[in-house]
């Protein structure tokens, strides 16, 4: 029915097309359509010439990834394995026809192929916080990326996409992270001008990050931090920015092959992050010191729900690593992004953790979050 309904559009794409070179970077050996050649002022009723199938597009980052590809008039294949209340948020984010749903199964490799045989760029954000009994860390940050990355080459298309992690290490202590990294070295091999995106910890309204800190409040008026978080840096990024680079990247014909390192322009301490979260949303801030194998035993506790567990050992293990520096990759400003700082972009995230008298309290109050430079 997918393919059926992408056939039939006005602004359909046939099997085959290519795209020119200042969207992607090189010609494909593919036939010109007229659907995907350049045309129009810009905005959702142009053609960008863009038509990319999103994998992972009903998480955290894949809405605003959509929502930046709708706006300049891509054509977009979502593939889910989820109902259409998850689906139903990105039909507005782009126009008549422009945004095709398709079901898909990660581990069928006919399915993956469907997805993309229509497309010139491929974007994988596919990615979980917790590992279940049918998805493991390996299958969903290894042997998924890998198949994709695999169905990509052999339908010639030259744009591939892939977000990992800026904390990605094969000797971190985090399973997460080096399933990450195993992912990175599996789509480089399988695709060797694959472009690689690092982002560190992301910030947004629908995030698991300053949410997280933020709801910890309904255990008690302590916030529980290993080492009172002053032994772990942190240099979180804005959602919105990261998607703005990978749009950036599919029109940059240098992008292919490259790998960058997404972080927001400041440094902080883990305990006055946390601190600014709460001078931020008005509630009372206590930091206490809790060993780290009495906070992974709470956490196992909570990654017994067999629905979608607060939190895990490993994530906990995660939000208190130090963020990696990479000095040699390049950035969000390597891409003309202007990266947003935490001050900017805070109270969007916060303002609903607020008491209703403080609701429309100015930010001029609050103090800035300390920064550090290490």
């Amino acid at each position: 029915m997918a393919t059926l309904a992408l056939v039939s559009r006005p602004a359909g794409v046939l099997p085959k097309l290519s795209i020119s070179a200042s969207c992607v970077g090189s010609t494909q050996q593919r036939k010109l359509h007229h659907a995907v050649i350049p045309k129009g002022k810009g905005g959702r009723s142009s053609s960008s010439g863009i038509a990319a199938t999103v994998f992972g597009a009903t998480g955290f980052l894949g809405r605003y990834v959509v929502s930046r590809l709708g706006r300049i008039g891509s054509q977009i294949i979502i593939p889910h394995r989820c109902d259409q209340y998850d689906t139903m948020y990105f039909k507005p984010m782009g126009d008549l026809g422009q945004i095709i749903f398709m079901e898909w199964d990660a581990r069928n490799k006919d399915s993956i192929k469907r997805a993309l045989e229509h497309s010139n760029v491929v974007i994988n954000l596919v990615g979980k916080e917790w590992e279940t009994k049918n998805y493991r860390f390996e299958d969903i940050f290894v042997g998924i990326p890998q198949q994709i990355a695999k169905a990509t080459r052999e339908a010639g298309i030259t744009k591939l996409i892939h977000v990992s992690h800026l904390n990605a290490d094969i000797r971190s202590s985090s399973k997460y992270l080096r399933n990450k990294a195993v992912g990175e070295t599996a789509v480089r091999d399988e695709f060797p001008d694959a472009i690689i995106m690092k982002p560190s910890e992301m910030f947004g309204r629908e995030d698991r990050f300053f949410n997280y800190y933020a709801n910890m409040r309904w255990f008690g008026k302590a916030i529980p931090l290993i080492g009172l978080g002053k032994k772990t840096v942190k240099q979180p990024v804005h959602v919105a920015d990261v998607a703005k680079a990978i749009v950036s990247a599919i029109r940059d014909p240098d992008a292919n092959g490259k790998t960058y390192a997404l972080v927001g322009p400041n440094r902080y301490l883990l305990h006055d992050l946390v601190e600014y979260i709460y001078a931020v949303a008005h509630r009372p801030f206590v930091a206490y010191p809790l060993p780290r194998p009495i906070f992974h035993l709470a956490a196992r506790i909570f990654a017994l729900n067999p629905f979608e567990p607060w939190t895990t050992p490993d994530k906990v293990e995660r939000f208190h690593l130090t963020d990696m520096k990479y000095p040699g990759l390049p950035g969000l400003e390597d891409l003309g992004i202007t990266p947003s700082t935490v001050e900017q972009r805070a109270i969007e995230i916060l303002r609903r953790h607020r008491r209703f008298r403080f609701l429309e309290a100015d930010l001029d109050a609050t103090k800035p979050a300390k920064t550090v430079n290490y």
